[in-house]
């Protein structure tokens, strides 16, 4: 099982060290250890609701962010989770995903969703069209990162994107390119996408015994059914969060009861800022899970 760590909260307030060397210890702590991936929210005001708020909270651009650690690292793969599609045009937000894996040598990851923040969207500025245009814009955006991707510079004609030759180079050091993780569960729109063109869907921790997650798969695995996709190539993603004080031993556990449900990957966030302390418990949870072996999939006995 891969573990990664989500940053939603940059609110270090620490006078003998600036924002970003913190940020970086906190990655390069990760990139030491069994950690796969770094994940930042991609969003211009703060919207984690254990934040102090979008006016009082720190909040940096996610690619800038990613660049940034992509130079103080060397392992950890790096990604948004995830960008709004209408926030950037889509061969710049190509652009931004290819540039970040041909720098990181092969280590971006594409994490992209229909967005749904309308009280920053009006604040900032930024683009919010209505659900419906932004399924269908999300739909051509992975279509032109596909084209992009396969160094096809022929035109695209889409409903909501027109592109006369969308050029794709340098190409992306990953093969077969950055892997595509969708946001969301929705079963009429966002699952169906995953089943076509995403490597990885992304559902989330409710305490429910399990349930929902066992409904939102079985769906995508019948989706994948019906359009011809292998269900087992596509990364199941859990999102959750290491409690304050939480030990290893207790998130090996939970860990594993997410492992019987199927997941592949645990996305991890906190309550506040990632701290030291909370990344060396991913880490020595991470150490684990690799301890165990194939054993860890099983679950408990």
């Amino acid at each position: 099982m891969r573990l990664s760590m989500s940053v939603t909260n940059f609110s270090w307030r620490d006078e003998r060290q600036g924002l970003g060397e913190h940020l970086a210890g906190i990655a390069e702590a990760a990139d030491h250890g069994d950690i796969y991936g770094l994940w930042v929210a991609d969003h211009l005001l703060q919207t984690d609701p254990y934040g102090a708020g979008p006016g009082e909270t720190e909040m940096l651009e996610a690619y800038t962010t990613l660049g940034y650690l992509a130079a103080r690292t060397s392992r950890l793969r790096l990604g948004t989770l995830v960008s709004a599609v209408a926030f950037r045009p889509p061969a710049l937000l190509v652009k931004a995903v290819t540039t970040l894996d041909v720098l990181s040598g092969g280590r971006a990851l594409f994490g992209i969703g229909a967005g749904y923040q309308s009280e920053e969207s009006a604040a900032m500025g930024l683009p919010l069209p209505p659900v419906s245009e932004r399924f269908d814009r999300l739909e051509e955006t992975l279509q032109i990162a596909l084209q992009m991707w396969t160094g096809d510079a022929s035109p695209y004609r889409g409903r909501h994107y027109t592109l006369d030759g969308p050029v794709g180079s340098p190409a992306p050091v990953s093969r077969p390119h950055p892997p595509i993780l969708i946001g969301g569960t929705g079963e009429k729109r966002t699952l169906p996408l995953v089943a076509r063109y995403a490597d990885a869907c992304h559902v989330f921790d409710i305490p429910d015994g399990g349930k929902t997650v066992r409904h939102k798969l079985a769906v995508l695995r019948a989706l994948c059914d019906d359009v011809g996709r292998p269900y087992d190539k596509i990364e199941k993603v859990i999102a959750t969060r290491l409690q304050p004080g939480e030990v290893a031993a207790s998130f090996v556990t939970r860990c594993a009861t997410f492992a019987d449900l199927g997941i592949d990957h645990v996305s991890v966030i906190t309550t506040g800022p990632w701290t030291t302390e909370g990344v060396a418990t991913l880490v020595e949870t991470a150490d684990r899970i690799a301890g165990l072996g194939p054993a860890a999939s099983a679950g408990p006995s």
